[in-house]
């Protein structure tokens, strides 16, 4: 059975800490941003960790990466 491959769009969107647990960016924020309050585009600049009902299923899509 051939080897499970790396999502290509998954590992470009996810980056794993030391720790093993997953970070993403948040959404909303890549453009109208002079519609929204300087506190709602400060705080979509901050990443934010996925949901554990989620890292299951992320982490096999990128289990190859490093």
């Amino acid at each position: 059975m051939p080897k499970q491959k790396t999502h290509s769009g998954l590992k470009k969107r996810i980056k794993i800490t030391a720790t093993g647990k997953l970070m993403r960016h948040k959404a909303y924020s890549n453009h109208l941003a002079a519609s929204k309050t300087t506190k709602q585009n400060r705080q979509l600049r901050a990443e934010t960790s996925v949901h554990e009902t989620d890292a299951k299923r992320i982490k096999r899509l990128i289990a190859n990466m490093k």
